[in-house]
Formats: C-alpha cells, sequence, structure tokens
C-alpha cells in the first residue's frame, strides 16, 4: 500500500507542478478557479502524505 500511496502523492505533485508552470507561462493573471485547484491538490497532497506517515509508524 505505501508503494501505491507514494505513487499518489508523486501524481498529485506532478499535476500541481504542471499548473503551476502553466500559469507562469501565461501572460494573464491566474484564474480563481486555477488558484483553488493549487490549493485542492495542495490539501489532497497532505492527506496522502499524513496517511504515509501512518505507515511509517
Amino acid at each position: 500500500m505505501r508503494e501505491k500511496l507514494e505513487a499518489l502523492v508523486k501524481r498529485l505533485k506532478d499535476e500541481q507542478r504542471a499548473l503551476i508552470h502553466a500559469l507562469a507561462l501565461s501572460e494573464a493573471a491566474p484564474s480563481q478557479s486555477s488558484l483553488q485547484r493549487i490549493a485542492q491538490l495542495e490539501m489532497n497532497i497532505a492527506a496522502v502524505e499524513n496517511t504515509l506517515d501512518e505507515y511509517a509508524d
């Protein structure tokens, strides 16, 4: 299970990073929905990492 959770964290971080890079390349101000998506991804990453911490104990 640990490997699956680590893979999920990687996918979430990759998605978040791609979105941030796309926003950085854009000349326009980020939309509220894009900023919310980044924040949602961050919360999901933290939740999965917390679950991973439980496996370390």
